[in-house]
């Protein structure tokens, strides 16, 4: 795939959501809350709060967002300022998913058959097209779209195990490069807040090179252990190990997650499956196990934690390099089915982007608007000619795609995956541009704590027991208030309560407490914040 093609898909992959937005619920407000408690000085470097409650995952994410905030929030702004590293930390998995792809093709077993009279693609080339093919199957993941734009520890966590997994890759060809990402990969998911998940992609790793016919691969296998002790170590020291095992006890429990692998993981995981079947006879071979492992560490963690959707964030990478070594192997007729699925698929996304986009600058037609002064009271519809200038080159850019992937031309073995990737990008970097001042709207907390500040002024101290993290981060931050979650109400000097309440949580009475006023966000009609005043304080 020509490079410019490649790194602008990445491009509108990577950057749309980076720029104009407040932090969304949920875990994107939370952790950049103890991102910005840190550089603000209101916590320490080593016991981040927020409302007094300490992080639920390890220091190294929170760490990373407050060091640019304090370099580059002055300037940017703090919410800016926090998504610039995580932005480069998405980067930085596509690029080692494609070095990892590349390094795997390149192994012997991995290579075409000669062709009687010559003629075939080179070593090198037949890996770049499959390291482009796993690089379009990352970016076409539909499960990657949310998780992947927000600023939280599993976008660390995803990229550590993306470096793990071109670590094993690599051993064979970059010997320094590969032990220096291996030492780091393992400690980074520890410090990160997930050391079970290192220990199992050591554990994987381990069972791969070990079984690897190349002298080096076993010699690596000392560098990995190596690793892992010193990730044992690391969550030792910071008693970091938590049990967060939770059984799928029911039938719908497994219904959930048979649901949520067959769209989170679209379309790597039935392509992936697909590899496994037609190399079945070739399974020990490294480009299939080392990916192999990987991704069983991923899906076993979502599983064993309660078909979390984080957890199987992480076996991406692995998965999407499995797909790829589909792609030689697909018949025509599949791959034309891919192609018309996307096409009609990411089209009627575009469109409606568009026709909501056009409902709510010129009210035609006029229903959708209808639906979003219902589901959001109180939007009001904003024009950026900056952003509609880029819809309208991305739209075009889908256009020619389309007339190029569907016209009689020679397409190469990519071909199966660049619509479903392109429509991917397409489609977020739409929502991203026409939808974003609608999903600042729904998805911020701005608007909430803007209504509570007209009963409560800002700098006040509140009392806060029972409200969720995103929330507290959210008071800090747009109110600028100093929230304590953890006091009681007969111990606090705080004058003001704040308590959730909505459907299955009636509003409550409070001995010496006043009921104000409840706000809701406005995309949570169930859901309030009930304001409680001190009874002895005056109005």
């Amino acid at each position: 795939m020509p490079r410019v093609a490649l790194l602008l898909l990445c491009a509108a992959y990577v950057l749309p959501g980076l720029f104009g937005r407040d932090p969304w619920k949920a875990a994107d407000v939370s952790a950049f809350g103890y991102m910005l408690s840190i550089a603000e000085g209101r916590s320490s470097w080593w016991a981040p709060t927020v409302g007094g409650l300490p992080p639920e995952s390890a220091l190294l994410p929170y760490w990373l967002g407050a060091v640019f905030i304090k370099l580059l929030g002055p300037w940017l702004g703090a919410p800016l300022a926090a998504r610039i590293p995580f932005a480069l930390l998405l980067a930085v998995v596509l690029g080692l998913t494609w070095y990892a792809a590349y390094h795997l093709a390149r192994t012997e077993a991995a290579q075409p058959l000669p062709l009687a009279f010559g003629g075939e693609a080179s070593s090198v080339d037949y890996a770049r097209a499959i390291a482009d093919g796993a690089l379009l199957g990352l970016i076409a993941t539909l499960g990657l779209i949310r998780l992947g734009h927000e600023t939280t520890p599993e976008l660390v966590q995803l990229s550590a195990a993306a470096l793990f997994l071109y670590a094993l890759a690599s051993s064979p060809f970059r010997h320094v490069g590969s032990r220096l990402a291996v030492l780091a990969a393992l400690p980074m998911l520890v410090a990160s807040g997930a050391p079970s998940i290192a220990v199992g992609l050591g554990v994987a790793g381990l069972l791969s090179n070990l079984r690897s016919s190349y002298p080096q691969v076993r010699r690596f296998a000392w560098w990995i252990a190596a690793s892992m002790l010193a990730s044992i170590a690391l969550a030792t020291l910071m008693q970091a190990w938590a049990w967060r095992a939770v059984a799928l006890a029911s039938l719908p429990q497994w219904t959930a997650l048979l649901r949520l692998l067959l769209w989170f993981t679209w379309p790597t995981l039935p392509l992936a499956a697909w590899t496994l079947w037609r190399w079945r006879r070739q399974l020990r071979r490294r480009h299939l196990s080392v990916p192999m492992g990987c991704a069983a560490v991923g899906l076993l963690a979502c599983v064993s934690m309660g078909a979390s959707d984080r957890a199987l964030m992480l076996a991406l990478p692995a998965l999407a390099v499995l797909a790829a070594f589909a792609l030689p192997t697909l018949q025509r007729g599949t791959s034309a089915a891919i192609d018309w699925f996307s096409v009609f698929f990411f089209s009627g996304f575009a469109l409606f982007f568009w026709v909501m986009y056009a409902s709510l600058q010129i009210g035609i037609p006029p229903q959708p608007a209808a639906n979003v002064a219902r589901l959001a009271p109180g939007y009001v519809s904003s024009f950026s000619a900056l952003a509609l200038c880029f819809a309208l080159l991305g739209s075009a850019a889908w256009i020619w795609l389309v007339r190029w992937r569907t016209g009689r031309n020679r397409h190469p073995l990519w071909k199966s995956l660049v619509l479903p990737a392109s429509g991917v990008a397409l489609s977020l970097l739409l929502f991203m541009t026409l939808m974003l001042p609608l999903a600042d709207y729904a998805f911020s907390y701005r608007e909430q704590v803007e209504r509570i500040t007209s009963y409560v002024s800002s700098d006040q101290c509140v009392v806060a027991p029972g409200l969720p993290r995103s929330q507290l981060a959210a008071l800090e931050y747009f109110g600028r208030y100093r929230v304590d979650a953890t006091a009681s109400l007969d111990a606090t000097h705080c004058n003001y309560l704040f308590v959730l309440e909505g459907r299955g949580r009636p509003r409550g009475t409070f001995p010496g407490w006043e009921w104000v006023a409840s706000e809701r966000r406005p995309r949570d009609p169930d859901e309030a914040t009930a304001i409680f005043r001190r009874s002895a304080i005056p109005n």
